[in-house]
C-alpha cells in the first residue's frame, strides 16, 4: 500500500500560509507546486531532480516542456503546471496596472513596467510601449520574438502600432536570455536604425532598455558608456 503522505502535505500548506513561500528553499517550493499534479507520492525527490538537472528555481520554470518531460516522475500534468507559472506570473503582475493611467517618463517606471513582460521568456522578444504626449501609456505589445540568441527588430511593426494609437513616443525593450544586461553593438545599432526610421513618421524614441531578469539598461542613459567603450563609434 502506498504511503499516506496527506498529514506531511497538509503541515507543510499550513506552513506556507502562515510564513509564505520566501522562507522556504527553491525545492520545497516545487515540492509544494507538484503536489497539486502528483497526488499521493512524495513529491520532494522529483522536487530534488528537477533542481539538479537544471540548476535552479527559474531554471527549472524556464526549461522547455519536452526537457521537463525527461525527468521521471514528471508527467505532462506536472510539466504543464510548471510552464503554466512564470506565465500566470506574467498575468498578474500586468493585471496589477490594468485599468490605470501608466506613465513612463522615467527609465526606472518604464523598467518597473517592461520588466514583468519578459517573464518566462526564454527567446529573445521585442515590446515596444507607445506613448502619448504626456508620457501616458497608449499601448504595450509585443512586436517580435526570435532565436534564443539573435532577434531581428522590425521596425515596420513599432511604426504600424505608433500610427494605429496616434503615439508621440515609443519605448523599446528587449530581453537578453542568460545574459547580462549591457548592450551589444548590434543592440546600439538596432537602436539608431529605429530611431532614424520612427523620426520620420514625427515619433521619437525615448528609450531602447536591454532587460535581463529583474535586471536592465536604458540605452536612453548610456551613450557615455558606449561611447567609452567604442571608441566613439556611436554614429546613427
Amino acid at each position: 500500500m502506498p504511503a499516506d503522505h496527506s498529514a506531511h502535505r497538509k503541515r507543510i500548506k499550513e506552513q506556507c500560509l502562515q510564513s509564505g513561500l520566501k522562507s522556504f528553499p527553491a525545492h520545497n517550493k516545487l515540492e509544494i507546486l507538484l503536489f497539486h499534479s502528483i497526488p499521493r507520492k512524495d513529491t520532494n525527490p522529483v522536487a530534488h531532480a528537477l533542481i539538479e538537472r537544471f540548476g535552479s528555481l527559474s531554471a527549472v520554470f524556464d526549461a522547455p516542456y519536452g526537457e521537463l518531460l525527461k525527468v521521471p516522475e514528471i508527467g505532462e500534468a506536472s510539466a504543464f503546471l510548471i510552464k503554466l507559472i512564470p506565465q500566470l506570473a506574467a498575468a498578474y503582475m500586468e493585471d496589477k496596472t490594468g485599468g490605470k493611467t501608466v506613465i513612463l517618463d522615467s527609465p526606472e517606471k518604464a523598467g518597473k513596467f517592461l520588466i514583468p513582460k519578459f517573464l518566462g521568456k526564454t527567446n529573445e522578444c521585442v515590446f515596444a510601449a507607445a506613448l502619448d504626449s504626456q508620457k501616458r501609456l497608449l499601448s504595450c505589445q509585443q512586436v517580435f520574438e526570435g532565436g534564443i540568441s539573435s532577434v531581428d527588430i522590425s521596425v515596420r511593426k513599432i511604426a504600424e502600432l505608433c500610427l494605429r494609437v496616434s503615439a508621440v513616443s515609443v519605448i523599446v525593450a528587449h530581453n537578453h536570455p542568460n545574459g547580462i544586461a549591457v548592450p551589444s553593438k548590434e543592440d546600439l545599432y538596432s537602436s539608431g536604425r529605429i530611431t532614424l526610421a520612427l523620426e520620420m513618421l514625427g515619433v521619437e524614441v525615448v528609450d531602447h532598455m536591454i532587460v535581463v531578469d529583474d535586471d536592465y539598461c536604458a540605452l536612453g542613459t548610456c551613450r557615455q558608456f558606449a561611447q567609452s567603450v567604442w571608441g566613439g563609434d556611436f554614429s546613427f
